[in-house]
């Protein structure tokens, strides 16, 4: 996927979430009587405006990379007596703090009625959490854990997806409580599993990107995909050695393969090295050397010759279960779903905060351009699910209580109330300077992710 596609995707999803989160500011203070002065989509540059009937100027900026709602307020310079009771500062503090809530809200808000809107078009499609594979000398295989399990509750709560399991797994890992599940045999016998993982250090570990079900030596049932080339990239040693599209892999460095994850397995294996690969094509076997290269992924070195799986096969109808909704039921489920994931987010948060969770899962805007982009190719459905996921993160992360975001300046405001009078500037500047300070380093460590992630 070009970086001009992933771009274009991470701009269309910044700008519709946070102009969203600003119009929830200007829709509220409008609705209370303050004076808005401006309402800008995107920075620098103007490249449309319009002053309305009520003087607020609407903008149009070069740069749609956010926008701001500016309002009138003493603390920023003279105002018009006549205009005075319409400053933000002013007016009542249960006002302000309820302009300072509306952004935030407006995107949970709109994470809610786009997952309803998801929900009511597609309806609720689960893949069983069967197992697969079970390595025996694994934190699952040591459990008690046999391919053919299916996962139906962990630590007591119901799950129906392998969304839902690794979404708990992850909860429960990051915890310090036992790991406990519930596994149905295929016989339909239940029987409980407790997952033993004592040490912090290695549960902080699994929490990790892309650690958590390799760790535990989890693997859910996959259709067997069979040892044939999708795409061979037209410069890749595998194009070289004149290997295409279609060929089935018979046989790598004279083993017999069985489907296309052995293959990838043996090449993975040879990094630098020369396999010899035994091919058909058109019913006709040949044998060709393909140099593997070697490269980094998750900060190990592979080798790869730069092919592709062919389409993934379906899912067996009794591996699948497909629920339709109607309009209510989608709009509960989805307010279900926003509070699960949203609540999710806040304890993660906090674990990561206090050691529990590793900080490589803060992601930067390389990560959330990639996601972007990615999800933007495999069709609307999925670009729309990733909106909501990012939005609920937007409004969740904005009232955390750090003074330059939202929810730091609704403390402000709490206090003021409280107190009966307004804080000082050099209190303000302190906690301003502060919060600045806290973002700065939670966005550098998501940076330094970002390029770790990138660059192995």
């Amino acid at each position: 996927m070009s970086i001009a596609w992933h771009l274009l995707a991470f701009i269309v999803a910044v700008c519709l979430l946070v102009t969203v989160h600003e119009f929830g500011h200007f829709w509220v203070a409008k609705r209370l009587g303050f004076k808005v002065l401006r309402f800008s989509v995107g920075f620098w540059k103007t490249l449309w405006r319009r002053v309305g009937a009520d003087g607020t100027e609407y903008i149009i900026a070069a740069v749609p990379l956010g926008g701001y709602v500016k309002m009138l307020d003493e603390r920023e310079g003279p105002v018009d007596p006549a205009e005075r009771h319409r400053a933000f500062n002013r007016r009542p503090h249960w006002q302000r703090i309820a302009v300072l809530l509306a952004g935030p809200a407006f995107n949970i808000i709109f994470a809610i009625l786009l997952l309803t809107g998801i929900l009511l078009m597609s309806g609720v499609a689960q893949v069983r959490p069967v197992i697969g594979d079970i390595e025996a000398d694994t934190v699952a295989g040591r459990a008690g854990l046999r391919s053919g399990d299916e996962i139906v509750a962990i630590d007591g709560r119901a799950v129906n997806s392998q969304r839902d399991v690794v979404l708990d797994l992850l909860d429960a890992v990051s915890d310090n409580a036992p790991i406990t599940l519930a596994a149905r045999a295929a016989d339909g016998a239940l029987r409980p599993i407790t997952l033993a993982v004592p040490d912090p250090t290695e549960r902080r570990r699994l929490t990790e990107p892309s650690a958590l079900m390799s760790g535990l030596g989890l693997k859910f049932y996959e259709p067997p995909i069979p040892p044939v080339l999708g795409a061979v990239e037209p410069d890749g040693p595998a194009a070289h050695a004149g290997l295409k599209a279609g060929d089935t892999i018979v046989a790598v460095n004279g083993d017999p393969v069985h489907d296309f994850l052995d293959v990838v397995a043996r090449i993975q294996a040879q990094p630098g090295r020369s396999v010899s690969i035994r091919y058909r094509r058109d019913g006709l076997e040949a044998t060709v050397q393909v140099p593997v290269l070697a490269e980094q992924h998750d900060g190990k070195t592979v080798g790869r010759i730069h092919v592709r799986q062919p389409p993934l096969a379906p899912y067996p109808e009794s591996m699948l279960r497909h629920i339709h909704l109607s309009l209510p039921a989608a709009f509960l489920r989805a307010n279900a779903e926003a509070w699960d994931m949203t609540a999710l987010q806040g304890r993660l948060f906090w674990r990561m905060l206090i050691g529990q969770v590793s900080m490589k899962n803060l992601s930067g805007p390389l990560s959330i351009a990639e996601y972007a982009g990615d999800s933007a190719a495999l069709g609307v459905a999925s670009f729309l699910y990733f909106l909501v996921v990012v939005s609920l993160a937007l409004g969740f992360m904005n009232l955390l209580p750090i003074p330059i975001l939202d929810g730091g300046q609704i403390v402000f405001q709490a206090i003021e109330w409280l107190k009966g009078s307004p804080l000082s500037d050099r209190f303000q500047s302190i906690g301003q300077q502060l919060g600045i300070a806290l973002l700065v380093l939670l966005m550098g460590v998501a940076l330094f992710n970002d390029i770790s992630r990138q660059f192995g």
